[in-house]
């Protein structure tokens, strides 16, 4: 993550461990490892070391919109969960519903950082965006939650890169 330049660009200090993520395609995440869009259009499963009774956040952000040379709208929120048992992610609080790598054409390509941290306590938020919604998604930031909901560094990341192809225009029509 220091050589892909999300530390500075998003966090200042790298997660403790990696997120392991597979996507129902059989495409996993590996370090800045190029994806395509297809291969990560479907909400992935994300494996990374909890302590039992704890509660944890997941973030899913592209800081590269509209593209790394203009990242005017730094970050783009993919997914969110909240309130998640342990690494039960299915078990957690959506706030985001997951969207897919959606890179406009000729934009190059983007990183997509995930993130884990440990809450504290219990998040309470009645916050929901839709799969289908680019609002509450645009200029979202990880150090913001950071700072609003004390985290401490990251217990564990991982990250893809993905350009443009054709399931972009698919997804670019479903979320408005």
């Amino acid at each position: 993550m220091d050589t892909a330049g999300i530390i500075p660009d998003i966090i200042d200090v790298k997660p403790k461990a990696k997120a392991t993520i597979t996507y129902p395609s059989g495409a996993q995440v590996d370090l800045g490892k190029e994806l395509t869009p297809t291969q990560v259009k479907d909400e992935p499963t994300v494996v990374y070391d909890a302590e039992a009774g704890s509660l944890y956040t997941l973030l899913l952000v592209d800081p590269d919109a509209p593209s790394r040379e203009d990242p005017k709208f730094r970050e783009i929120l993919h997914w969110a969960v909240i309130n998640i048992p342990g690494s039960n992610v299915s078990q957690g609080q959506v706030i985001a519903e997951y969207i897919g790598a959606g890179p406009r054409e000729g934009s190059g390509l983007h990183r997509y950082v995930f993130f884990v941290f440990k809450q504290n306590e219990k998040i309470v938020s009645d916050k929901f965006i839709n799969k289908t919604t680019r609002e509450g998604r645009v200029s979202v930031k990880v150090r913001d939650y950071i700072t609003k909901y004390n985290f401490g560094a990251p217990v564990a990341g991982n990250f893809f890169q993905a350009k443009y192809d054709d399931y972009v225009q698919t997804l670019i029509a479903q979320v408005k």
